[in-house]
């Protein structure tokens, strides 16, 4: 263990399992390794569904299920949707979802496509990184899926789809919560204003901006305060 871990494979992979956000997480090749920072996108979601008694939330690239687990297990009388366009990600979420004894409903797709809605809230860890960082990432991070780390030249070409996408699903004033690079996530906040929502940061704990926290304005009224 000691020599795989002295060539850079991932603790969490050595382990077998992580604690994170309140669940037990197997982790392994199949989806991205649930990230500390990561937490504190589940904190600020229970954080925006706090007024809700019965919330409709989706989880979108949902990998080892972190997000949609750890909702679930906060919130049991959430509706909790999660989708992954890798098949093998998706047989990882539902071991976990059994391990931890919650019930999740998952969904393979790419991004919203042919995921009914509506929902109150859509969270998502998408991928980010620009491609061209793919020739400086730690090694830790090549044994991640490519599909769960590079998000096209800007890195934003999965958050633009996903934004897109999330009009013709959520509520009148529903939430849309990302996880992006730093570099990016004021710009993307800036750009959704253009479109029609209401958009911010929030920083990570290490200050960093890396949370863009938007509600769409819609029709008339708010589900959401």
């Amino acid at each position: 263990m000691i020599a795989r871990r002295a060539a850079r494979v991932p603790l969490q992979y050595l382990l077998g399992e992580v604690e994170w956000g309140g669940v037990r997480l197997r982790c392994d090749a199949r989806a991205l390794v649930p990230r500390p920072e990561t937490e504190w996108l589940l904190h600020l979601t229970l954080e925006a569904l706090s007024p809700l008694a019965a919330p409709r939330v989706l989880d979108v690239g949902t990998g080892t299920g972190a997000l949609a687990l750890g909702v679930k297990a906060a919130r049991r009388g959430a509706q909790v949707t999660a989708t992954d366009l890798s098949p093998q990600a998706l047989t990882l979420a539902r071991e976990n979802a059994a391990l931890n004894g919650l019930e999740v409903t998952w969904v393979q797709a790419d991004l919203l496509t042919g995921v009914p809605g509506p929902f109150d809230l859509i969270v998502s860890n998408p991928p980010y990184l620009p491609d061209a960082d793919r020739e400086d990432v730690q090694p830790e991070v090549t044994h991640d899926p490519e599909l769960a780390l590079y998000g096209g030249p800007d890195g934003l070409t999965l958050a633009r789809r996903l934004a897109a996408q999330a009009t013709g699903v959520l509520v009148p004033g529903g939430r849309l919560l990302l996880e992006l690079d730093p570099r990016n996530a004021t710009a993307f906040a800036a750009e959704l204003r253009t479109q029609g929502w209401a958009a911010g940061t929030a920083a990570d704990l290490t200050g960093r901006e890396r949370f863009v926290t938007a509600q769409w304005r819609g029709a008339a009224g708010s589900a959401l305060p």
